[in-house]
């Protein structure tokens, strides 16, 4: 199993090499031989070469019998789930959620704790640092067998480097470089991205991993969305794709003394009115005692009539917006996810009506949406396969076999 990602002048992976034959099995197209020689167009002493690399660098084992048509049945072969484990984290605005998975992405265990984000790197690191610690020992998982780690953080980060910058909420995170934390105490590739884009990327691949185009819209302590197009999660050109909730707020004037100042210091955000912590503000204002998005959420659901309101129309308002970005990129699936998405339907109902009614009637025509099936999980799951992604990628699979 492959110990780190290839670094330095990028290797080309071959179109029928290791790497590619791997990529097949990885994504369930072919399993059996003669699966892996009819999709490569490879001889069979060629693809038995190829997959004894594979198999003893530790990324295959044979999986017995597949489905025959007769004769000799056709031997198959899998991903290695038990070749190492992968160390994840999703940090969110006052949570962090860690866990342990397997090879192919499946949590074997996890743990979840309050957390403010503004605590500072070396705070909130050093707590996902500790949670790591706790899982390895819980699983019985030595710190050796750790192939790669995953963190998603609640701001902007740029794309390759892991590189927080400018965020937000995260208070002492400004160009603070998220792997380098981990790096001197594991031996193997340590990534990071944006929450939102991890969490588009988990449920992509666990519930549609055949649809070309998704947005997932995550309604929490703040307002963000990650982008899949064309199969691929989408970035943008440095890394700021997706930032819905820093778009102008429909219908308020942020120049106006009365627009809401946002926490990115502008006037007038879409997360200013929709964001958990706006709603907060605004229930506290009411006279309610809460404190957290959580408090919002139970209060919601205990029928409190402000809290209902103001979920409402946050809803609306969060519609508005997503109903921009709809008729904008043309997704087949809209998933809403985040800790205010599960407040009953409120939110979505809000969503669903004015994205419906806002968007280009095209792109609503086969539009479905969704509430997240990972929900909590969806952060870690993606941040799983970021992980694997990197470790499996066909070049770098190529570059270690040569």
């Amino acid at each position: 199993m492959a110990e780190a990602v290839s670094a330095g002048q990028p290797v080309q992976a071959h179109p029928t090499g290791p790497g590619a034959v791997l990529a097949l099995i990885r994504g369930g197209r072919a399993a059996t031989r003669a699966q892996l020689m009819a999709a490569t167009g490879l001889s069979r002493s060629t693809m038995a070469n190829r997959l004894e690399a594979l198999t003893e660098a530790g990324y295959l084992e044979a999986s017995g019998a597949a489905d025959s048509t007769g004769g000799r049945p056709a031997g198959s072969f899998r991903l290695r789930r038990d070749a190492g484990v992968l160390l994840v984290a999703d940090i969110g605005g006052s949570h962090v959620h860690t866990a342990l998975a397997d090879m192919a992405c499946d949590v074997l265990v996890s743990h979840r704790r309050d957390l403010d984000v503004a605590e500072g790197p070396e705070v909130v690191l050093g707590q996902v640092a500790a949670d790591f610690r706790r899982l390895l020992k819980e699983a019985g998982e030595p710190a050796g067998r750790v192939r790669g780690i995953g963190v998603g953080v609640p701001g902007p980060v740029e794309s390759g480097t892991g590189r927080v910058v400018s965020p937000p909420i995260m208070t002492g995170w400004d160009g603070y470089t998220v792997p380098d934390f981990f790096r001197e105490t594991y031996d193997c590739p340590v990534l990071a991205d944006k929450d939102t884009n991890l969490m588009a990327l988990g449920e992509h691949r666990v519930n549609w991993p055949d649809v070309r185009h998704l947005l997932f819209v995550k309604a929490g302590t703040g307002i963000g969305s990650g982008l899949v197009l064309g199969g691929r999660l989408h970035h943008g050109s440095q890394g700021a794709a997706g930032d819905i909730g820093h778009i102008p707020a429909p219908g308020l004037d942020e120049t106006s003394p009365d627009a809401p100042l946002c926490r990115c210091g502008n006037s007038g955000c879409l997360e200013a009115v929709t964001g958990g912590w706006a709603l907060v503000r605004d229930l506290t204002a009411a006279g309610h005692e809460v404190a957290t998005t959580d408090d919002v959420v139970r209060l919601v659901r205990s029928g409190n009539g402000d809290a209902v309101r103001l979920l409402r129309h946050a809803g609306r308002q969060l519609g508005q917006g997503v109903a921009d970005a709809v008729s904008l990129l043309n997704p087949s699936i809209l998933v809403v996810g985040g800790g205010l998405a599960h407040a009953q339907e409120h939110l979505i109902a809000g969503i669903r009506e004015v994205t419906y009614r806002r968007s280009l009637p095209l792109a609503t025509r086969d539009l479905r949406v969704v509430l997240s099936p990972l929900a909590t999980r969806a952060g870690v799951t993606g941040a799983a396969h970021m992980v694997a992604d990197a470790l499996f990628d066909p070049a770098a699979v190529d570059s270690r076999l040569r």
